[in-house]
């Protein structure tokens, strides 16, 4: 059966997530000329009257708790086959997960979302509703185009109202996230179970790996040395199996992880001397590269998380240098050897820019791709994008670098780069390690498409910008 071009006055536009029981479209609607999301029931499971009665309380448990910090409901309906379906706010920046597949981000950074994410889960406690699946795929970011970055809890589908949840209730969760209650059909249920989930979120984002099973979760200072000691217990609070001894409430943990990062992450790593604030172009791979229902190819060659110093940078220089290649094939780029440590190549969304929401090739290749999202790391490497609609170089001009110094822009063109021409826009002192960003955009002599977003980070030696255009192919 041929997927729909429309629901209601909702214009599809592509799949952007399916699971077990429905199915989430990238939606227009063209009355509003905004995008959305529209979930709709899959067509097997349809005539289950209990899963379409779960599928229609997700909605209304949202639209009950009506929180900016849950994603919104907006309308709901029915196709003609008799599936439901509802329309919800559209998450441009992807989820946790996505962010995930690019690397842990900073501890600021953990400690910031996962606060985010308590608060709406605190919204839905408010609301008289237990999550039960708190987990990176269920929390959102949107806003990007705005440069905002909100934090949104989503998927309702295993929630549960509290009033339902203290007595036998059915058996639920995912591993590793799922509090050691939810696994007994007996255990019965209440915000602590939420709380759990949120540790276990935490833990994630700090460590990089999922936690063990409850009981048997490896100390997080284990896998990220050097983390405060605060940090840690907080996190192991939140996953304590006997939930009496966990932090009571969701707003009580977020309090604890503001504090947190107030006193903690200008200690660990330098936050607040000298590092320009996250924006949304300093973290294109958490935003721009994160496809939504696209996959990241991440190759990694284990190297080390750190940039190289000066005296390791200057004698890889002197290496033959790397040619990497996005997932089509289609950007091939020369960089130095230090520099292609580590490869993500499965694409990004120009949406991040402002323009049309599609999915285009792209590669990131830096000393750690990690880092990427933090401006102020020092990290070396280039971004690729194509974008074959709306005009990118009006977009890449108006990015902006706060928290670096601009040094103004100057024309590439035919001498260096056959073919391509564009503009070099430079700023340096980025952070406390004094990094340099070059903001460039390109086009083909004659032609309007493709046109190709370039980023380069250098954290410090000679000026490689021109080789590394130099070294840029891109094909048809």
């Amino acid at each position: 059966m041929p997927p729909p071009q429309q629901i209601g006055r909702y214009r599809l536009v592509r799949p952007v997530g399916a699971g077990a029981f429905a199915m989430v479209w990238l939606a227009h609607d063209d009355s509003l000329d905004a995008p959305v999301a529209v979930k709709v029931m899959a067509e097997n499971w349809a005539y289950r009257m209990d899963l379409r009665e779960r599928f229609l309380s997700e909605a209304r448990l949202l639209r009950k708790a009506a929180s900016s910090r849950l994603v919104q409901v907006f309308d709901v309906g029915e196709l003609p086959d008799e599936r439901p379906y509802f329309v919800m706010e559209y998450a441009d920046g992807g989820t946790l997960d996505d962010l995930l597949a690019l690397g842990r981000p900073s501890l600021g950074e953990a400690l910031r979302l996962t606060a985010e994410a308590a608060r709406g889960v605190a919204a839905l406690h408010e609301a008289g509703v237990v999550h039960r699946d708190i987990k990176p795929s269920n929390v959102l970011i949107s806003g990007v185009r705005e440069g905002q970055g909100r934090v949104l809890v989503a998927d309702l589908g295993l929630a549960k109202a509290l009033a339902q949840a203290s007595g036998l209730t059915m058996a639920a969760g995912s591993a590793g996230y799922m509090a050691p209650e939810q696994g007994r059909p007996d255990g019965g249920i209440d915000v602590r179970a939420d709380v759990y989930g949120l540790g276990a979120l935490l833990y994630h984002l700090v460590t990089g790996s999922v936690p063990g099973p409850p009981g048997k979760v490896v100390r997080p200072g284990r896998l990220r040395p050097g983390l405060p000691a605060a940090v840690e217990r907080a996190v192991l609070r939140a996953l304590q199996p006997d939930r009496r001894k966990r932090w009571p409430s969701a707003s009580r943990f977020a309090d604890e992880l503001d504090a947190l990062a107030a006193r903690s992450v200008d200690h660990v790593e330098g936050a607040r001397r000298g590092r320009p604030a996250r924006t949304m172009v300093a973290a294109l791979c958490a935003a721009a590269l994160v496809a939504a229902g696209t996959g990241l190819a991440a190759s990694r060659s284990g190297a080390p998380s750190a940039a190289a110093p000066t005296a390791e940078r200057a004698v890889e220089q002197t290496v033959a240098p790397t040619v990497v290649s996005d997932a089509t094939e289609r950007i091939r780029v020369r960089v130095p050897a230090g520099w292609g440590r580590e490869l993500v190549r499965g694409g990004w969304s120009p949406r991040a820019l402002g323009l049309p929401d599609a999915h285009e090739p792209a590669l990131l290749v830096a000393a750690d791709t990690g880092s990427w999202q933090d401006l102020g790391s020092g990290v070396d490497g280039v971004f690729v994008g194509l974008s074959e609609h709306g005009d990118l170089t009006a977009r890449v001009d108006a990015v902006r670098h706060g928290g670096c110094r601009y040094r103004g822009s100057r024309a590439y063109g035919a001498a260096t780069s056959p073919g391509w021409r564009g503009r070099v826009r430079h700023w340096t002192a980025c952070g406390p390690r004094g990094g340099s960003v070059d903001e460039i955009s390109l086009t083909r002599a004659g032609a309007s498409q493709p046109q190709v977003y370039v980023q380069i980070r250098q954290a410090g030696g000679p000026d490689l910008t021109d080789d590394v255009l130099g070294g840029l192919r891109i094909t048809a």
